[in-house]
């Protein structure tokens, strides 16, 4: 299957119980003075004061100091907590039990991730055939002794000789790419250095790969990327000798990713300008100094090739179908849209993705935010259901068009991920690894409830608890959401919540609109203009879950992550009530200017831009930054990290100042800086450890939770 990647993607037993470690009165906090500068910018009339943009320079010393005496204060509150130490010792110990991820193969040989436990990387391992003795391919532990560097993509080149991936380190999106040889276990001389957002696309004795030119120094983690290039390494070569293959100096704000059919024949070129629309071309590799043929031209609707069979091509797209379809195109006699031809058409469910296995498409859909597998023919014939036990999201289907077997993880909210191996010919599915973990998954239970939203809208939620657990609006409870993007939350399994769960927590995730819970359209109604319906699904889901006696606004805890964070930040300002504690996590906290800086650009399919003056109107009414009054906020604890060149760490610095600024009444309101680290993907495991230990250890306090 031919993905396309998006531009813009683990002592003391703490139980419910009394004891002597209660909540104590919060202790008066002393914040920083943050220094304010006359900034004021005019945008169509309105005059828009940012006393706090001497922030936006998070290499100056001045920040720098800044981020010192914040973390000074906040980790001098953490530490007051009297049973920190305590979830930090229990999150460790059930972080620690061995996880895998599904093999995929090449050749003969099978590859996967193991983490032993602990680990702050998993490592790359490969096997010769399903029964051979496993063997590290690449640790990336040894590349950083804090744990800091992480592997990003990896590719296998058709031969199976070769091993292309990349790294990046202290969380920044920046990428170096390198290769391996797989039988000796030797990295060759080739290094790439610039790259974001790209593929490793072998053919021959080489590969394709996406980079930006080298930033000016000092500013590699705040500027706005812009030129993105498509360009060809051989192997062997200097970077500085790799051909370009493709660029648009028209269009600086675009981003290029290039990919190859399984036959090596086609040459895909996906271009994209935000973080929703692609373009596709195609080359024949075969005729010398063949031009892209341009398939698709327009950002209007998304594109994936997942399958060619000679000069026709197989893709799922949102092309007259909000909920996605596969077409067949002929590239050579017919490539005009009103000649491609439907193999699966669109349903009532969501098609997330196809799959080949032994000549057959394996088609997964997502039914109310829950895994679905069919089974077609190559002509789009429905055969049958590839039946899931219970509540469940099916990750990484890695099948073969010539074998009959596929592996794929399957996902619950209350055990961690299995690995099964499914075989097409005989409909027989065995589980080919199961974790064993210091949690009792079985006395947990998960149940999906469907509320209404402000405007009428339906909107699905899952809510994980104890068994038995009494609706007497005690509970301590845990909103996550996220709703944005195209994305969404199905059943997953998240260490650092058992800790919460254990102790009587309740643990729920609804499906917001803006997401992809329900296809494209779904997606829209919470873009730009429409933004304000994702804050009201989530504040309806909170109403909802006081009004059924899950909790109270005094027992509830609300959490997001980037996108997340900015419906946090949305939330607090514009209901301080709705919650006791709130968590936002790596948020777009500005929403005036969240598009100068690295990719921010590419958001503004979901967000709009400050500089229209219909979608300026709309992000002031919710920007958090813009929004933060003289009133009593929730517990707050933002967090953050200062190589994050996603959402740069100006938004959540600028936005604490401001809170602490106008903050009424004793809830403190802090933000937690994590040094050498970024937006979160590849974040070693001792930095979550530390980070969860301190937001559960944050959360349980402020909701008054007991041991």
């Amino acid at each position: 299957m031919f993905k396309k990647i998006s531009p813009i993607f683990l002592l003391s037993t703490l139980v419910a119980c009394t004891s002597s470690e209660t909540k104590t009165e919060t202790p008066v906090l002393t914040y920083p003075q943050t220094k304010k500068v006359d900034t004021i910018d005019t945008y169509f009339e309105a005059k828009i004061a940012d006393p706090y943009r001497w922030l936006e320079d998070d290499r100056s010393a001045e920040t720098e100091a800044w981020v010192k005496e914040q973390n000074g204060v906040t980790f001098n509150y953490l530490s007051t907590i009297p049973f920190r130490n305590k979830i930090k010792e229990r999150l460790t110990q059930i972080w620690n039990f061995e996880k895998r991820s599904a093999p995929f193969k090449k050749g003969s040989k099978y590859f996967f991730y193991k983490n032993d436990g602990i680990q702050n990387q998993s490592v790359l391992y490969v096997q010769e055939g399903l029964n051979g003795t496993p063997k590290v391919l690449l640790d990336p532990n040894i590349l950083a002794a804090d744990g800091t560097v992480s592997l990003g993509g990896l590719s296998i080149s058709k031969d199976g000789k070769y091993l292309g991936y990349s790294i990046n380190r202290a969380g920044s999106d920046w990428s170096e790419i390198y290769v391996m040889e797989i039988e000796s276990g030797k990295k060759l001389q080739d290094e790439i250095k610039w790259v974001k957002f790209s593929d490793i696309a072998w053919k021959g004795d080489g590969f394709y790969y996406s980079a930006y030119d080298a930033p000016k120094g000092g500013s590699e983690l705040s500027n706005k990327n812009e030129f993105h290039k498509v360009f060809y390494h051989k192997l062997g070569d200097a970077q500085s000798k790799d051909e370009l293959v493709y660029e648009d100096k028209e269009h600086p704000l675009r981003n290029f990713s290039a990919g190859i059919t399984e036959d090596k024949s086609l040459l895909l070129l996906y271009g994209s300008e935000s973080t929703s629309g692609t373009t596709l071309a195609v080359k024949d590799l075969r005729k010398p100094n063949a031009p892209f043929v341009w398939l698709v031209k327009n950002f209007e609707n998304n594109y994936g090739v997942v399958h060619n069979e000679g000069n026709k091509l197989y893709v799922i797209t949102d092309k007259g179908a909000p909920k996605y379809q596969l077409l067949e195109i002929d590239i050579t006699g017919k490539p005009d849209y009103e000649n491609w031809k439907k193999i699966i058409p669109e349903s009532t469910d969501l098609l997330e993705s196809v799959s080949l296995c032994n000549g057959k498409f394996v088609a997964k859909y997502l039914k109310d935010v829950t895994t679905r597998l069919y089974i077609f023919n190559m002509n789009g014939k429905k055969e049958s259901e590839i039946q899931l036990p219970g509540i469940c999201k099916v990750d990484a289907f890695d099948s073969d068009k010539d074998d009959s077997l596929a592996f794929f993880s399957y996902n619950t909210f209350t055990a961690p991920a299995s690995i099964y191996k499914y075989n097409i010919v005989t409909n027989k599915m065995d589980v080919w690894f199961k974790p064993t973990i210091d949690f009792k998954s079985d006395d947990y239970e998960t149940k999906q409830v469907f509320y209404t939203s402000k405007d009428g809208t339906k909107v699905p939620m899952f809510i994980t608890h104890k068994k038995g657990v009494k609706l007497d609006g005690s509970n301590p409870c845990f909103l996550f959401g996220y709703g944005g993007f195209n994305s969404y939350y199905s059943p997953e399994f998240r260490i650092d919540r058992a800790v919460f769960l254990e102790n009587g927590g309740i643990y729920a995730i609804p499906g917001l609109r803006g997401g992809g819970d329900y296809g494209e359209d779904w997606h829209k109604a919470g873009t730009k203009c429409q933004k304000q319906n994702v804050f009201d699904d989530f504040i309806a889901a909170a109403e909802y879950l006081v009004k059924e006696k899950y909790t109270s606004h005094d027992k509830l805890a609300i959490h997001g992550r980037s996108n997340g964070g900015l419906l946090v930040g949305a939330v607090m300002t514009q209901r301080p009530d709705i919650a006791k504690v709130a968590i936002p996590t790596v948020g777009v906290l500005d929403m005036l200017r969240y598009h100068k800086f690295t990719i921010g650009w590419a958001w503004a399919t979901d967000y709009g831009t400050s500089e229209n003056k219909e979608e300026f109107d709309c992000l002031i009414k919710y920007s958090p930054l813009h929004n933060v009054k003289e009133v009593e906020y929730p517990a707050t604890l933002v967090t953050t990290g200062d190589h994050d060149d996603r959402v740069v760490p100006a938004h959540s610095f600028k936005f604490i100042a401001t809170l602490q600024e106008k903050q009424k009444g004793k809830n403190p309101v802090l933000v937690r800086i994590d040094v050498n680290a970024g937006h979160g993907a590849g974040k070693p495991t001792a930095k979550q450890i530390e980070e969860y230990s301190d937001i559960w250890s944050f959360i349980f306090y402020n909701l008054g939770m007991k041991y």
